[in-house]
């Protein structure tokens, strides 16, 4: 950044995903959700850096695995980005092509990624788009049916991992849980699907398992059954995510995420948190799927 400083926009993100699994990433904005997801897809801007290792296993022809942050423009551009990351983007009006029809805009991609002439139709009944809608342009569908659009473009490639970035992002709350049911049943036919939000009631409902992040790092990974059910979040920060919903005891945990750019030492969490003690002040380690010096049990 200015005045050659760095920040670690996500840091130590280590999880795994499995066929026909879907992982929710949640967390406040700002926290690094989309960072990541941009790493993934080799989407970074030009002044960032990434070390570790992203590792896609092979795919439907048995390719051996690649290493996402280590693979070129090339690569990507021609093997992953649409045939083994499909992409739903957070906002369908500029993901979709303005002066095209959503027929002509599935058709380059069925040409690109299947080498077909045909089939937009068939494309289009995979994401329950309308048919009848198909020669219409982005800015004569509705919120929902943009999405759905997005979502058939991203399903073209028959990608085996579906990334959807904040996909249900402006929309009301039935359109919310079409998207979220859409998704899930690509899910349900063996795609893996990492899903990026912060409305955890979608998350609820499409998940196997939740990622926490806060502050740039994965701050919990658990099962969704148990996440939202019983006994419910160990990290201090997901249970205040929780208890904030109106839904439940719709209490706001106090006070402001910090700046990626100026983390406070140790847990970035400590300020808010009221169980912060003096061991705070170093860097809790992600251990047994939380990252926390005193994490929750069953009983408290």
């Amino acid at each position: 950044m200015r005045g050659a400083r760095e920040i670690a926009a996500v840091t130590d993100a280590t999880f795994r995903l499995h066929p026909g699994e879907s992982l929710a990433l949640i967390g406040e904005s700002g926290c690094g959700k989309s960072v990541l997801a941009s790493a993934l897809l080799g989407l970074l801007p030009g002044n960032a850096r990434t070390e570790g290792h992203a590792w896609l296993s092979g795919g439907r022809a048995g390719d051996d695995r690649l290493d996402l942050l280590a693979a070129d423009e090339r690569t990507l551009a021609r093997t992953v980005r649409g045939r083994r990351i499909g992409l739903v983007p957070q906002s369908p009006a500029a993901h979709l092509t303005p002066v095209r029809s959503i027929r002509s805009q599935l058709r380059e991609t069925l040409r690109e990624l299947a080498g077909r002439r045909d089939g937009e139709e068939a494309a289009a009944a995979r994401a329950a788009f309308p048919a009848d809608h198909l020669d219409r342009h982005p800015h004569q569908l509705s919120g929902g049916l943009a999405q759905r659009a997005a979502t058939a473009l991203a399903l073209v490639g028959d990608a085996p991992l579906l990334l959807a970035d904040e996909p249900t992002t402006g929309l009301d709350r039935e359109l919310v849980d079409r998207t979220v049911d859409e998704l899930r049943a690509q899910v349900d036919r063996g795609h893996t699907l990492l899903m990026i939000t912060h409305d955890l009631a979608a998350a609820e409902r499409i998940a196997d398992r939740v990622a926490v992040m806060y502050a740039g790092r994965i701050v919990e990974l658990a099962d969704a059954k148990t996440f939202f059910g019983t006994p419910g979040p160990r990290h201090p920060y997901a249970r205040g995510l929780l208890d904030a919903l109106p839904e439940r005891a719709f209490t706001p945990i106090p006070g402001m995420p910090p700046e990626l750019g100026g983390l406070p030492a140790g847990c970035a969490f400590a300020p808010r948190c009221p169980r912060a003690a003096d061991a705070c002040a170093a860097v809790p380690p992600l251990t047994d799927g939380v990252a926390c010096h005193h994490p929750r049990s069953d009983r408290a």
